[in-house]
Formats: C-alpha cells, structure tokens, sequence
C-alpha cells in the first residue's frame, strides 16, 4: 500500500501527461482561414494529422486551383505549429500559435512576410454564419419593396451550406411559405448544367472543345454556310456565333431540338464568327443536343446522371409538369401595369439545355459547392481540376455597360465573370416566365450564393447576391434598392412616354388596308420560324405564331400592330405588313421578331384544298381563250395548264387562285359557280384573259 504522498504525486504526474497530449493533439483537425494579401485576402484550408511518422497534412488553396498541395516541415511543440508547402518556389511557410479555435501567425514566402489566421473547421463555419446573420430581414424588407411574392437564399462556403434564408409565399393568392426546399425554375442558370456536361465528355474523350460541330453533328448549318462548317462547341456556350437570339423560334414552339437545329440554317446572321457577343439560347440547345448525340443519352437523362445524382439533387427537375408534382413548388408571377399578378407555367422542355431546370436553394447549394471546389463535391471528382477551371476562364468580352462596383470581364463557359468592387466573381442568372434566379460565385473567397423567386425580370437576385458579396468580403455594405427602385419607375415611365411618342409620330394618319381585313387571314410559313396564322375573329385580325397569339389592330396602309393586353406580351406592339403579289393577291407578310436581324418574311400557304386531288379534279377540263384553246389536267396532286407549244405547272397561292411556276407576275384564277368553275382568269403583266369551259368540258 502506497502513503497518501506517493499516490498524490501519481495523480499528478498522469495529469500533466494527458494535458500535454491534449496540447499537442489540439493542432490536428480542418483549419480554414486567409492569408492577409494587401488589398484582399488569399482563402485557405489546411488540413493537419499525426501520421505514422508524425504530424503531417495537405492544403487548398482555392483561388489558384490547388487542391489538397503535400505539406512537408509540419512540427507541433505545444501550441506552436509551423509547416511548409511541399515542392514549391520560395518555401512558403506558417508558423504560428493555437489559440483555443483559432491558429494565426505569419506566413513567408521568399522575402514576403504576411499574417494569416485558420479557424477549426467548426468555428470558422460559425463565423461565416455570423456575417449573414441580418439577411433574414433585409430579405423581408426587400421583397416587400419590390412586390416580390417570395424568395430563397442559400449561402456556401467551400463544400458547406452556412445558412439558408427564405422569404415569402410560394404563390400569392393563398400560398403557403417559401423555404429553403421549395423549388422554383432556375431558367438561364441551367446554361452551367451544359456545359459541365460538355466538359465531363471532353474529359472522357469523346468531345472535343475546338473542333467543329460538324465532325458530331454533321447535319448543323447555319446560313453562312462556311461559318457554320467553322463553328466549335466552344463558340456554341459562348455567344460568339455570330447569330441573334432569334427567341420566338423556340418561345411557346412545339418543335423538337433536333427539329430546332435543323431550322437554324434559315435564320439570318449579322455578324462574323467570334467577332462580338451575342447571347443566344438557340446555341445551347444546339450544345445540349450534341451531348445527346455524342453521349447517346437525352441531355435530361446526362444531366441526371452525370451531375444531379453525385450532387444529390434528387428533387431537381426539368420541366415545369414535374415541378408541378412535388407539393413544395413555387408558383409562377408577373408584374403587370403596377399589379402582381399569377401567370400560366412556360413549358420550354424543348429548349431545355439553356433553361430548363427546376431546383431549391438548398440543392443547387450542392452545385455551387461543386464549382467552388473545382470539380470535387464530398471527395467525389466529377470534373478534372483543369476542366472545371476552364468552364470559369472567360472566352469573349462582353461589354454590359455596368460601371462603378462592377467591371465586366468577360462570359466564360456558362458563366459571366466580372470584378465587384475587386474581387473576382463568377455567376449566372436566370429569368422565364414568373421566375428570376442568379447564382454567384466568389472563387477566391471561397463564397457561394443561390438566389431564387417566383416572379419574373425581377431585380431582387441581384441585389441580394450583391449584399451578401459585401457582408461575405467583410466590405462596406452599399444599399442600392432605393436607388434601384427609382430606375425602375423612370425606366416604367420612359417606356410610355416612348410608346406613346412612335404612336403620335410613327403612325400615317388617314389610311385604310387595301381590301378587306378578311382577306389577310389565312395561314403563313417561315422555313425557320415555322408557321403563323392570321384569323378573323369578331370583325379584328389575330396573329398566332405557334401557340404566340394577339389581336391586331390597323396601324396604317396594310400593316396593323398587336395590341397590348389582348394576348402574348412578347408580342404587344409588334407590326405585322402583309404583302401582295403583282396580281394583288396576299402573298406573304413580314414582321420584326429579332430586333438584330431584317424582318422574317413568312410566306402565305395555300388553302388546303389546292392541293386536294378531289378538289382539284373539278377544275381540271378543256377551256376556251380568244386566242385558242387551253387544257388543265391533274397530275398526282398538282395542276398543269396545257398550251399550243407550251406547258406550266401551276402552284397553290390563295383561295382558288395559282401561280405558274418559274414566271413571276402570272396567276391563274378560277371564278367558281355552285361548285362548277365559271371562267378562269390568267393574270399576267399586260393584263387579264379570261377561258371558259369547253362545251361538254370534263
């Protein structure tokens, strides 16, 4: 039995030695924190362990793409901790002291000597946290500023969702509230979803970025035939192709994407390959079906796999019907002459691969996660470093006219790169029918943002990605919604005035069309644009441009203008001209549909029934002219006028009326009488003979 003194000493002997160990464990465990560069901060995260033969560890350094860099030198004496980057000019190194949560010292590199500070894993999320901790109600305050009905907001630090805030109600008239897991449609940030996809299977080896789209997809052309043959991929993600958006082709469109790609080469350009930006949705599409094509897989099912399921985004869909069955979903709205308003879901399934996603917050917080980490979400690469890289470098200048806080620098692939306030951002928003998105990275911060609400061409994403960029770089918060809000109402009240000016001055006072209005309906063609059609309806024309309809109005001579309020807003002011033939009658009609391009010339399709056998076979027969005789014979579904020593084939105009083929200016009319053809006119330049049936004619 040992005395009392002798077991005292022992006790305190095992204490010290377990309070040492905990001093010299206190060091292992994820550190992250920023090297203080003048003028900004250098993000970090520094992971230490006790290895085998000692303390050991690695290092992330986000803004230059280094992931998981060796340390080498790593000595732990107590609270003091010092380590050195592995193979890497100027040695740099740390050396500093724990203090319960925190590591900080100096950090050298050659001659330069800079502070640093880590925080555990832990309390560095607790302290980004903090930054944001007002947001909730800056969020309610805004919304409520600009009539939002609701809004979510996810904030990312590195592979950790900090925070989620939410605002609102999913849908105005009775909803119920908006959280963090309510899904709203994403629109144009889905252009990143593409082209992650497109540079995962240039990392397989299956696709290449500046090879022409021609070597997969050798049925693409564009109007230039020559330019198409030079287009790349790349040129197809960044809005370099020298093609106008060309929207209305796919807005409301019932066409199929490989049907949409085909009908590009009929769509005029205005400007050479790579020579200017020009946004443009209809390239994405084209991108997203190359994928499909080279992958042999729909770009939804890629999508899902590829991305979606490694993020664990299982809610996150792709189109509005599926949006639809999950009970947790935004409605769309619009704001509409002052007013809030619901409005129909946009199916744009089609178009899919620009805009088609649906998400929450708190999913897409996994993709920015991804970015931030350069291709690694959770240990599990899904993009080469390099790749992921490359989809943030920008390729093409973009010049957006914004100034002060913001420097444009370029659009990347699938994302717009510029500087606030001296950091570099990557982001990308999105706006279809009653939703606006923006998702915004700060890459060398180690910052992520999603920002979404239910109604459309809203400021509010903006504003809040700019607000959390000032809270997450510890800058001076600049609150720019009042200031933002009064653009609006000038911009609002601009607007009429200048629509109410081109009414005053635009329009020739004291004309009427040409004939009847009736005689403008009828159905149009454009091998690019598809089809419209003109009716009568209640004494007023309607224009329908695949399911895009509005009532017309006369504006002067034969061209009337849609009018606001009686349909498709797109098409609110838009002017239709129709335009005749040298024989008089209706041959087609134009129309402004791409401010950049000339207008689209849609030509007048024959009524059904000239190309109607039976039909037809009524008005074949022998005729009689001044100047001898005429025979019109059916051939398969097509007439033909017979005459001595010459032979036409005629083609469906309008009504009754069909031209000859090949000799402008020549029509040939039959006048009908209870069915039976009365006489047939031929109208050519020196003017108009009239044929009647032979006697005993067929």
């Amino acid at each position: 039995m040992q005395s009392p003194a002798v077991r005292s000493t022992g006790v305190f002997a095992a204490w010290v030695f377990m309070a040492s160990a905990a001093v010299a464990q206190s060091h292992v465990g994820e550190w992250r924190g920023e090297i203080v560069v003048p003028g900004s901060a250098l993000a970090v995260v520094v992971r230490l362990a006790d290895g085998q033969s000692g303390p050991e560890g690695t290092i992330d350094i986000p803004a230059q793409g280094a992931d998981k860099l060796p340390l080498t030198k790593v000595e732990v004496e107590g609270a003091a901790v010092a380590f050195t980057i592995a193979d890497t000019p100027g040695e740099p190194t740390f050396r500093g002291t724990i203090e319960g949560d925190t590591l900080a010292g100096e950090f050298t590199q050659g001659p330069a000597k800079l502070k640093f500070t880590l925080r555990r894993a832990a309390a560095a999320r607790a302290d980004a946290a903090a930054a944001f901790d007002d947001v909730p109600k800056w969020l309610d305050e805004t919304i409520a500023m600009f009539d939002v009905p609701g809004c979510a907001i996810a904030v990312v630090k590195g592979g950790d969702v900090i925070t989620t805030v939410a605002s609102g109600k999913r849908d105005l008239v009775g909803g119920a509230a908006v959280d963090a897991d309510t899904l709203f449609a994403i629109g144009s940030s889905s252009k990143a979803f593409t082209t992650a996809l497109l540079a995962m299977l240039v990392d397989d080896g299956a696709l290449e970025w500046d090879q022409p789209v021609r070597k997969w997809l050798p049925e693409f052309a564009l109007a230039d035939a020559p330019l198409g043959e030079r287009i790349t991929p790349r040129d197809l993600v960044t809005h370099r192709s020298g093609m106008p958006r060309h929207d209305i082709v796919w807005y409301g469109a019932s066409f199929d994407r490989a049907e949409m790609v085909a009908r590009l080469r009929h769509l005029p350009l205005n400007r050479d390959l790579r020579a200017e930006f020009q946004y443009n949705n209809l390239m994405y599409l084209t991108a997203g079906h190359l994928a499909e094509r080279v992958a042999g897989a729909s770009w939804e099912d890629l999508v899902r796999r590829r991305i979606l399921q490694p993020l664990g985004m299982d809610r996150t869909v792709f189109t509005v019907q599926a949006m639809q069955q999950d009970a947790n979903h935004a409605v769309p709205h619009r704001r509409e002459k002052g007013k809030v308003v619901r409005i129909p879901f946009r199916d744009i399934t089609a178009i899919g691969p620009a805009g088609s996603i649906n998400s929450s917050v708190r999913e897409m917080a996994h993709w920015a996660a991804l970015q931030l980490q350069r291709g690694t979400y959770r240990e599990r690469r899904l993009l080469s470093a390099s790749m992921a890289a490359d989809l943030h470098t920008p390729r093409m200048p973009v010049d957006t006219g914004e100034a002060g806080d913001v420097i444009a620098v370029g659009y990347a692939l699938g994302w717009f790169v510029d500087v606030y306030r001296g950091h570099r951002r990557v982001h990308h928003g999105g706006n279809i029918d009653g939703f606006s998105a923006q998702v915004a990275l700060l890459p060398d911060a180690g910052y992520g943002f999603v920002v979404l609400c239910n109604q459309d061409a809203s400021p509010v994403p903006d504003l809040a990605v700019a607000a959390l960029c000032d809270r997450a770089l510890r800058l001076e918060a600049r609150d720019e919604r009042a200031a933002v809000r009064e653009k609006m109402r000038v911009a609002e009240d601009g607007a009429q005035t200048a629509k109410q000016r081109a009414s005053a001055t635009a329009r020739v006072a004291g004309t009427s069309p040409s004939r009847p209005i009736a005689a403008f309906a009828g159905d149009y063609a454009h091998p690019g644009y598809g089809d419209c059609r003109v009716t009568l309806v209640d004494g007023s024309l309607r224009f329908d441009l695949h399911g895009l309809a509005v009532g017309l109005e006369h504006w002067h001579y034969d061209v009337f203008a849609g009018v606001e309020g009686t349909g498709e807003p797109a098409l609110s002011g838009t002017q239709v001209q129709f335009l005749s033939a040298f024989d008089g009658s209706i041959e087609g009609l134009r129309v402004v549909l791409e401010l950049q391009a000339p207008p689209i010339v849609f030509a007048r399709r024959p009524d059904a029934r000239l190309t109607d056998a039976t039909f037809l076979t009524t008005l074949a027969g022998d005729y009689v002219l001044a100047t001898g005789e005429a025979k019109i014979s059916l051939q398969g579904n097509r007439l033909v006028l017979t005459l001595p020593g010459q032979r036409h084939e005629l083609e469906p105009a309008s009504g009754t009326t069909f031209r000859l083929r090949g000799l402008s200016g020549f029509s040939l009319e039959f006048v009908l009488d209870g069915g039976a053809v009365k006489e047939v006119r031929i109208h050519q330049p020196d003017g108009t003979h009239v044929a009647t049936p032979k006697t005993a004619a067929k």
